[in-house]
């Protein structure tokens, strides 16, 4: 199908609007869309890029919140496809902030010209697979409709931000937000009652930056969760021009390594060594930045049993010495899941927040919200007066921004309706009744650009394939989706991601 526009006449009216026709559509423009968007383009194929942002970036763009920031290596995170991109392109510092991933993101759409395929400020409705044409009909939420003969949805694990129904959420006086919808222009904290709902990962990045600026700050805890320092840092001349002569060796390095984060576990047990030895490496690996502390430690650290349960406590006893108060201390320690079951955030100066004067922490597992009021948050126990309310409150993780959108398969079936007990894939891109759609946003929760260039690489081959050999559409088979669901099942068993509730497995 190639780049082209027809009319459509308009139901009573006798006007058209132009149908766009694509080889292929994808939606969302962060990370995966804008590499699929170059790869396609790459293959001759026509494309068009739909995205309900002004601009590019995805998840780096809606989430502005601050201190936001990724915790793989800048190094490791940025594309791989073009040197000369890799040697033009500084990283500021270890660990990069979102303003600076936008930047990256931004120079790559122009370097590559491909904001002229990209279609901002756009909704999407639905998508609908046209069994007798052998396309997929995607309609905006404003009724302009695009065609593509495949269809990708690159839409983010994490973009769709989640509000618990708070009774009363509504009636609150004073301005709120979630961190995922942060506003571009900012938020005046400045001397404020400000209230944080959720002590998840955006919450322990946001904590320390407003702390200092507001005149009093209450935290709303659920759930205590295992937080490790991050130990970020500027990148200097000397280890900028290291790291550009390196590239090969650290997208190797990322290939070999367990998600692609560059370091490798200790091949020996924990409980093998003495427990002088086995504290001696935790310290080591403790002063390390990012996650080396656990993917570079002992084997077992990372499965369950009892090696897990002593690194845990490990930490447990890190948080209680960074905490003054005794008693907010064993607020902060995670006591209902073990070290690695959730996912485990990368802190700077968070706990430290807590020791200041005007931070309040709330147990909401002791005493829950009851309701949002006018003038703020009621517990089961006070009432807290505030003038902005901040929902950290996490997203709807892995295919909630997916399901958001209604996609119609064969006969019709809602892609939601597939998913009702959980998402069903082959490979976790393809789904039996749904050809020629490929669901790359919830194919991997590791380093996602690591991730993301080998699998559309993959995708734009099989798209070719099917083109080149006179095939109108491709979908696995029922025994091939149901194996490969077994399987992830089965090895999901024997990790640590099953044994707590958290949003790896929804």
């Amino acid at each position: 199908m190639a780049d082209s526009v027809q009319e459509r006449p308009e139901a009573g009216t006798g006007q058209t609007d132009a149908i766009e026709n694509f080889d292929v559509v994808v939606i969302g423009a962060g990370v995966t869309g804008l590499y699929a968007l170059y790869r396609l383009r790459e293959l001759g194929l026509s494309v068009r890029v739909l995205d309900e942002a002004s601009g590019v970036g995805g998840t780096w763009y809606w989430n502005r919140y601050p201190g936001c920031r990724f915790d793989s290596e800048s190094y490791s995170y940025g594309y791989s496809f073009s040197e000369e991109l890799l040697q033009e392109w500084d990283w500021k510092e270890h660990y990069s902030s979102q303003p600076e991933t936008e930047r990256y993101l931004n120079y790559v759409a122009d370097k590559f010209d491909l904001r002229r395929d990209i279609q901002f400020n756009t909704r999407i409705a639905s998508a609908t697979y046209d069994e007798n044409e052998n396309f997929w009909r995607v309609e905006t939420k404003d009724g302009h409709l695009i065609n593509g003969q495949f269809l990708i949805t690159a839409v983010g694990l994490l973009s769709a931000g989640y509000i618990p129904d708070f009774k009363g959420i509504n009636s609150f006086k004073g301005a709120w937000c979630h961190t995922g919808r942060w506003p571009k222009e900012g938020m005046d904290l400045a001397g404020k009652r400000v209230g944080v709902i959720g002590t998840g990962a955006t919450a322990v990045q946001l904590i320390p930056m407003i702390a200092p600026e507001v005149a009093h700050l209450t935290v709303f805890q659920r759930t205590a969760n295992y937080c490790a320092p991050l130990r970020n840092g500027p990148i200097d001349d000397e280890t900028q021009l290291e790291i550009k002569t390196s590239y090969p060796e650290i997208f190797r390095a990322c290939n070999e390594t367990a998600g692609s984060f560059m370091h490798e576990f200790d091949p020996r047990s924990a409980m093998d060594v003495s427990p002088e030895e086995r504290l001696e490496q935790y310290e080591r690996l403790w002063q390390k930045s990012g996650f080396a502390k656990w993917l570079s430690n002992f084997r077992d650290v990372m499965l369950p049993g009892e090696a897990n349960e002593d690194y845990a406590e490990f930490v447990r006893n890190k948080i209680r010495e960074r905490v003054h108060d005794p008693v907010v201390a064993e607020m902060l320690v995670p006591k209902d899941h073990t070290f690695g079951s959730k996912r485990v955030p990368c802190e700077t100066e968070y706990y430290d927040a807590y020791n200041r004067d005007n931070v309040l922490l709330v147990d909401v597992r002791k005493a829950p919200i009851e309701c949002i009021t006018p003038s703020g948050v009621k517990t089961a126990d006070a009432e807290y007066d505030l003038d902005i309310i901040i929902y950290a409150t996490g997203y709807d993780a892995v295919t909630g921004a997916l399901l958001a959108i209604d996609i119609y398969g064969e006969g019709g079936e809602k892609l939601k309706d597939k998913y009702v007990n959980g998402p069903r894939t082959y490979m976790g891109i393809s789904s039996v009744g749904y050809p020629n759609l490929f669901t790359v946003n919830s194919a991997s929760v590791g380093n996602f650009v690591r991730a993301a260039e080998p699998l559309i690489d993959w995708v734009s081959e099989c798209i070719s394939y099917v083109r080149n050999n006179g095939y109108t559409r491709i979908a696995p088979t029922a025994e091939a989706e149901n194996a490969w669901v077994d399987h992830v099942n089965e090895d999901g068993e024997n990790t640590l991601r099953t044994k707590a509730a958290n949003w790896f497995v929804g």
